[in-house]
This record gives structure tokens, sequence and C-alpha cells, in this order.
């Protein structure tokens, strides 16, 4: 390990190090344009130009100088300064004074570093550049005349995201950065790149003009349109979302988020539940006071006997929500409950048999994954950028069995037919071997496996085989199930599933088409057939005027996961928290509260008056609820049987067909619904 001199600090550093990094270790600031520590190395910008010796008597760039042993580094001599000086010379001269209009102003690199290591006067007399605007799709607006060639968009693009679209072309002056052939991105990850440019050349298209970072209210918390739970940072101003950014967060988005997670935010204040109402005898929706839709949903709920009435549990609900009702349910004698509303079934009965146990950075340990029915890049984009790390990272061999799709990296298609992993069962497939060989193997399921009429059977089979070939073993449990809705773990976690006697969501759409079930609860709950209800009373709680609203007979106005403090527990089993960036709208109110409320008017009050007393409550149920922000990693269930119940060929079908409309929030965006015309036109051009 080579140890060297930085600036009279003495650092010992591992093989391969280059200086820039060393240097951050210390604290030393070195400033950069092109350098980004999850790229790889362009040394396009200059601006980390040091002294270095021994060496040649100038600058060199220390992003792309590899640390040796006895190297001694200047940061901040005369040569430096000057030599800084004339890279931002260079970089001003073409550099239009946009500033007062630029999207970018107030956190822009360029003007942070201008002022710090800039001259504060410019020779350059000649007239600038102008560039022609490039269109990059309805997430990225572009001023590529602000450009500064640093070339982090092209990289990210083809490094991280998987799609080689953006590239440098011309010399000199002359080069510019674009799609060669004018196209919209084609990435559900392609909202980084304004992160990621340094200047004001690629801005936020719905966010621009909107607001000055110093106008917002900055709220840490988490996302919660899919499964993975990635860190973000709500900025808001008065009452409305203006803008979604990603925190950095190793263990689960690094510091990425999709596109569906910064750009649906224009979706939480359309399309809105903001007052109680109850469908009249005339068939119409009505507006109500809270009383009455309280008393009315009570006096259903005495009148009905326990099996004729059931609950279902949406995508979106938080965990309080989900535990004060199943106490409500359960004071009632109310067995029938199910979280599963897109009907996947799996065991239960064991915390591991539903996880994604690998955990999403161990992802990069893995040397042979098999997909399952499972399209991670459409059901979490961050999970399969993750994979996409890996196998550049190399040694990555990945396998699947499902409908084919490009996912961004090299997979193995073996077919479509779920016999297939019986013949891995058996022994009697190529991938048998394989695995048995793999250090650190790694099967995900996904939703698409388990939400068939022989689902139980595929995660038997899938089971079966990750206990035989080593899937499963001491210090590494390589099986996991790939869930896409954020509220989906955290209800299992809190048993909303069937009590004893009690039907899950298919037995109750039988029941309500039969008409013994008479009235169904819907927390939050749109992704199905409402014309599966029958003719059941429905209520329905939630945030927005999705399906569940239309079908409802009552309707509760809920709060968005920007406007309560609520516990949500992602894929792995991470149990995170969301905090409030802006006061519901209207007469809204948080999902507990009114689930509490509902409690009083039933005269079978819960417990807890707060969210606090909640929160212990949910604690003695699954104790890991205290555990805010860990892994805790869960004993697997051992010696399952291959299942008896046979699997059909039907081929397994995509689950997500649009990544961009997956819930009522991400439906009601006017973003997300110009994204979803341009992805079809994308793929009706790729046709």
């Amino acid at each position: 390990m080579p140890k060297l001199t930085i600036d009279d600090q003495e650092i010992e550093v591992e093989s391969g190090t280059v200086i820039i990094q060393a240097a951050e270790r210390l604290g030393i600031e070195i400033p950069r344009f092109c350098y980004h520590e999850r790229l790889a190395i362009a040394g396009n910008c200059r601006m980390c130009l040091v002294e270095v010796s021994p060496g040649p008597p100038k600058p060199q760039a220390s992003c792309a100088l590899p640390c040796s042993d006895g190297m001694v580094v200047k940061t901040n001599t005369p040569m430096v300064k000057k030599a800084r000086e004339g890279v931002m010379e260079f970089l001003l001269i073409n550099h239009p004074l946009d500033c007062p209009i630029c999207d970018q102003g107030g956190e822009c690199d360029l003007q942070d570093q201008a002022m710090a290591y800039g001259t504060g006067i410019s020779r350059y007399k000649e007239h600038k550049r102008s560039v022609e605007d490039k269109y990059m799709g309805p997430i990225v607006k572009t001023e590529m005349t602000r450009c500064i060639h640093c070339t982090r968009c092209i990289r990210f693009a083809t490094e991280i995201a998987g799609v080689p679209e953006l590239g440098a072309f011309g010399r000199g002056e002359h080069m510019e950065v674009g799609t060669y052939v004018e196209k919209a991105l084609s990435s559900e990850l392609s909202g980084n790149l304004v992160d990621l440019c340094p200047v004001g050349a690629l801005t936020s298209r719905p966010y621009a003009f909107a607001a000055r970072p110093w106008d917002l209210t900055k709220t840490e918390t988490i996302d919660v349109l899919d499964a993975v739970g990635s860190n973000i940072r709500v900025d808001s101003r008065g009452e409305a979302v203006l803008r979604i950014l990603p925190r950095v967060n190793e263990d689960i988005n690094e510091e990425w988020i999709s596109d569906k997670t910064r750009h649906a935010c224009d979706g939480l204040r359309v399309q809105r539940l903001d007052r109680p109402y109850i469908r009249g005898n005339d068939g119409k929706l009505k507006e109500a006071s809270w009383e009455d839709a309280l008393a009315l949903v009570a006096k259903k709920m005495r009148e009905f006997k326990p099996n004729e009435i059931a609950a279902l549990s949406g995508n979106l609900a938080c965990a309080e929500s989900v535990m004060a009702l199943r106490d409500v349910l359960d004071s009632l004698g109310i067995a029938s409950r199910d979280c599963r509303q897109d009907g996947a079934m799996f065991d239960t009965s064991n915390r591991a048999n539903y996880l994604f146990n690998t955990t999403i950075a161990g992802i990069e340990q893995a040397d042979v994954i098999i997909l399952i029915g499972a399209n991670p890049r459409k059901e979490a984009a961050l999970v399969n950028a993750r994979i996409r790390k890996a196998y550049l990272g190399g040694g990555l061999n990945i396998y699947s069995v499902g409908s084919a799709d490009n996912f961004n990296y090299p997979v193995h298609q073996l077919g479509n037919d779920p016999r297939i992993l019986s013949d891995i069962a058996l022994g009697n497939h190529q991938l048998a071997n394989i695995l048995a060989e793999a250090k650190n193997p790694v099967i995900i399921v996904g939703t698409a496996a388990l939400a068939r009429a022989d689902g139980v059977a595929i995660f038997s089979v899938a089971k079966f085989i990750a206990e035989k070939y080593g899937v499963i073993k001491d210090g590494w449990n390589g099986f996991n199930i790939l869930h896409h809705a954020a509220g989906r773990v955290g209800a299992l976690d809190l048993g909303f599933v069937p009590a004893e006697g009690g039907r899950n969501i298919a037995e109750i759409f039988t029941g309500c088409a039969s008409g013994e079930v008479k009235m169904v609860y819907l927390l939050g709950a749109d992704e199905f057939d409402m014309g599966l209800l029958g003719n059941a009373f429905v209520v329905y709680q939630g945030s927005h005027g999705d399906d569940g609203a239309h079908r409802a007979d009552v309707i509760f106005p809920g709060a968005t996961y920007t406007e309560k403090e609520a516990t949500y527990v992602n894929m792995e089993g991470r149990v995170q928290r969301t905090k409030r960036a802006v006061f519901p709208v209207g007469q809204a109110k948080e999902d507990w509260k009114v689930v509490r409320a509902l409690s009083d008017s039933l005269a079978s009050s819960l417990t807890y008056n707060s969210v606090e007393q909640l929160r212990v409550r949910m604690e003695q149920a699954a104790p890991h609820f205290a555990r805010i922000g860990e892994i805790i990693h869960v004993q697997p269930e051992v010696g399952i049987q291959k299942p008896k119940t046979l699997m059909t060929s039907e081929p397994f079908d995509d689950f997500i067909l649009n990544f961009y409309m997956t819930d009522p929030i991400s439906r009601a965006s006017k973003t997300m619904a110009e994204c979803t015309k341009t992805s079809n036109s994308l793929a009706r051009k790729a046709a």
C-alpha cells in the first residue's frame, strides 16, 4: 500500500487510489467538474490540477494520477493557483451569462468554483459560441450552450443506466454532447443526469423556472412509489411539493432515484380526495361530514356479520394505518383480510420467505443470479441498477425464466415455461450444476411468478431449488422476493393476512360475487378490477380519486406520504419513516387517525391516542419495528419438500406494463403521462 504526503499530511492508501480520492480522505478539497466517484475517470476538465513531486515540473490532473509510494502532493502552490485560474478562464470563454435565469443558479458548481478559484476578470473579447439545444425527453431540459464537456452525462447513461444513447461529436470548439439521432432517453433513471450536470446544461423540465433553492423548505424522507425505499429530500413551498431529490444511502439507492420517484410529485395535489363522500340513493357521491361518514360505516359494520366483512390493504398503506385497521378488525372478529391485492401467494409463516434476503447492497457479492418471473427494471429500477453494477464488476452471470426484455445487461434467457424450474429442481438442467458450483448464488422471484393460480407451487419449487443447491446456506441467503409495493412487507410483518377461518383476496372476490361478502374496506387498495367486488358495500380510504374511490359507497380522504409521519418497510425488511413536508389538503386526515375515529364510532375504541402509542403497539406485534434503518437478518425455514401441486406451462406475463403509472399518485401526474406517451412512442419505433 503506497504511502504519500498531501499538503504536509501523510496518508497510506490502497493500490490504485488516485490523488483526488486520497485528498478527500484527508478532508482536503480539490475542485473538479468531470470527476465523480461513481463514474469512470475521464480527465476532461483539468480543474483538479495539483503539483506532484517527483515528477515533471508542471501541474497534473489529480483525478487520473494513481498514488505511489513517497509521492509529495501540493494542492495550494502558486503554480496550482495559476493553473486553476487558467482552466476556469477557458471554461468561461463560451459559457453564457445566464445565471439570473438559469435553474441551476444557487446550486451550480461552476458558480461556486468561479468564485473560489477564478480570477474575477476575463481577457476574452470574441463572440461566444452558440449550440443548438437537444431533445432528451419530457424529463431533461437542455441548454447546450452552457455545456462544459465534462461528459458526466455520457458516462452515467453508459455505465449506470445502461443506455449508451448519449455521446460527444465534433472536435475542439465544435464538440457537442447529444443523442446522435435526436430522441428521448429510454432510461428510468434519466433524471439523475440533472443532478450530475455541474452547470445548467441539463436541468429539470417539469421544475423549470419554478423556484430558487433558497425559496424551498427541505424535508428528508423516503420514497414509497416502489418497494426499494429510496432516501429522498422533498423540497416544498407553501402547500406544494415542487421537486424531489435523492439523498445518499449506500445500502439502498446510493445517490440515484428513479424518474417516477423524482417526478411523480406533481400528482400529489391532483385528483385529491379532500373531504368525505357518501353515495346517495341516486347513485352519485355527495359531500358529507366526517361524523356522518363514520357513523354510516360503523352502522354497516354492526349490521353485517363478521364473516360478511373483509378488508384489503393497498400498496401505499403505511404500517400505522395497517396496524390500527387490523386491531379494529380483530376487535370485531373479522378474519377476512389481505394486503396482497395483486393476488401473489406465498408462505408468510416465516419472515425470510417474503424478504429480499440478500439485501440490495448484497447483490454486488453475487456471482449467479436467476430471475424467475421478475423484471427488476420495471418493478424496482434501483435494484436493476445495482444488478448492472455487479455485472460490470465482473464475474456475474444472470439467467432468466420469464418473458424476455431488455434489462440493460446481458441475460441468458432460459425460456418462458415455468416447468423449467422443475427440471432445475430435479437436476436435469445445466443451471443446476452452475448453482451448485456458485459461491454466492441468488434467486429473485417476481410478482408475475407468484400472482398466478400456481403461484404457491412456483414459490415452493423456487425455495426447494434454493435449499438444494446452496442458495441458502450459513452466512448467505440468496432467496429473494422482489416486491413492488412499499406497503407490502410492513403489512405482512403486522399480520394483515387472513386470520383463522378468514378469506384471502381471491376468496374475498369469490365471496363478493356470490353475495357472501357484503362489505369490503379498502385501505388505499386500487390495483385490481373493481368489478370483482360485486354488489358489496365498499368503503374506500385513500388520498386520490382513483379506481377505489369511483367504486366506493363511502370515501374517507387520507394523506399522502409527504403529508404524514409514517412507517414503511422496504423489500429488504428495513424499517424507515417518512416525515411530513406539507399538510394534508382540505379535510383529509392521516390514515391511522381515521381508523382510530372509526373505532370510537364502533364503541370499540383502540387503546392508543397518539402515534407514539401506536408505534409501541406495532413493536409489540413485530419487535423489529423498533430498529429503524437496520437490517434484521431472519433465520430461514429449511426442509421444504417439493410441492405435489404441479406448475402449468402457461408462460409468465409482464406484471408491470407501464413503469411510470403504478399507483394513484403517478397516475395523477402530468409528467408521468408524458413519460408514458414518450415510452410508448419509443416502443413503437423499436418494433
